[in-house]
Order: structure tokens, then sequence, then C-alpha cells
């Protein structure tokens, strides 16, 4: 169910992505297009068509993101969740654990001691603040974004170094 992006998914992307609003932000497809271009690990979950996604970034790009930004002022030994989104008939079934997992795989194969992600305050997502909890992430901070119309608190999670 989880592979690499390929060259045809943007179009299904985009509509899953911005289905997830407001969780994430409505996204053109040129502007999620460049979004990929930056993408470290990009896994997309597919149950016959896709149907959910992992986006992640290394540090050191000049993706404008204020909470990007924000984690790359704090460190520049990450991996960074831009975003995941899953379809609702996809939620509940382990596939954000999983996806989360191959994102600490990937940061713990480029070495990078913390992953972090952000989840919205305002508007609220206590779904996916719980979820990052279970998954050992700590509130480092918090921040208003969009001109003050989303708060988000940033979040960062050790990763723990390879079993030898």
């Amino acid at each position: 169910m989880l592979r690499p992006l390929r060259n045809d998914d943007l179009e299904a992307l985009v509509v899953i992505n911005d289905g997830a609003y407001p969780a994430v932000p409505i996204t053109t497809a040129e502007e999620f297009a460049r979004l990929l271009t930056y993408g470290a690990l990009v896994l997309v979950v597919d149950d016959g068509e896709p149907a959910g996604f992992l986006l992640t970034m290394s540090p050191g790009l000049d993706y404008v993101s204020e909470n990007y930004r924000w984690f790359s002022a704090r460190s520049n030994d990450f991996f960074y969740i831009d975003r995941i989104v899953l379809a609702p008939r996809l939620q509940g079934l382990g596939l954000g654990r999983r996806l989360y997992e191959a994102a600490f795989d990937a940061a713990r194969e480029r070495g990078a001691r913390e992953l972090f992600a952000e989840v919205n305050l305002e508007p609220p997502n206590p779904g996916s603040l719980a979820f990052h909890a279970r998954m050992g992430f700590e509130r480092v901070g918090e921040q208003p974004t969009k001109d003050g119309a989303v708060v988000v608190a940033l979040l960062a999670a050790p990763v723990s170094p390879a079993a030898e």
C-alpha cells in the first residue's frame, strides 16, 4: 500500500490534500508540484488509487514555509514532515503510524537527530496532537502563521540511532 511518488500522482495528491483542509492548506497543482521538488521522502498510500501521502524535507532548502524556517533556525540536524494526509476511508487503520515510522527510518538513515512537524491549534486538531504525542513528539514552540489565521504547535521527536 505504501509506494514512492510517481509522475502521474500530482492531480490525485492535490485533491487528497485539499480535501483535508483546514488541517493542511489548500494548494494549487503548481504549488504542490514545487513542494514535491523539495521532498526528501515522498510516499504515496495506494489502495488501487492514490489515497494519501507523506511529504518530508531535509534542512537547507529555500522553502518559504514559516514553520520550516522556524525549525531551520532551531537546528540544521533534522528531518521535517511538511504534511501527511490520508483519505477518510483509510484513517484509523494504522497507516499514519506506518508513514511516520518510514519518516523516522529515513531521518535515521540521513543521520538526523530530530524529526519535526507542526499541528494546528487554531483551528484545533486534537486528534493529530494526540497522534503526535503517541509517536514521541513534544511541543517545542508555538506560532501564528498565515497572518495570524492559523496557530500551530511546533513539535519535535528524537530520532533514535539504528539498532546494531
